[in-house]
């Protein structure tokens, strides 16, 4: 991952497409990095939750507060 990334989620992928959404709606680049389904492929297993949102450090601030949202949101 280039350093122009912030990695601000992790979690199972259905909760990381979905703030992936919410940032996209936003108008804020991300990507995601699915260590499960790399994993698989590879022929080892890694947990469920292994899967990682990034945004761009320029996007960063912009997007701290959709992603604490939806933290509080999933958690409550």
């Amino acid at each position: 991952m280039s350093e122009d990334y912030t990695k601000v989620f992790t979690d199972n992928s259905i909760l990381v497409n979905r703030l992936k959404h919410l940032l996209d709606e936003a108008n804020i680049e991300s990507k995601i990095i699915d260590r499960v389904e790399s994993g698989r492929l590879a022929g080892f297993g890694v947990p469920t939750n292994s899967v990682e949102l990034f945004v761009l450090n320029n996007d960063l601030e912009k997007a701290q507060s959709i992603v604490d949202l939806f933290k509080t949101e999933i958690n409550s």
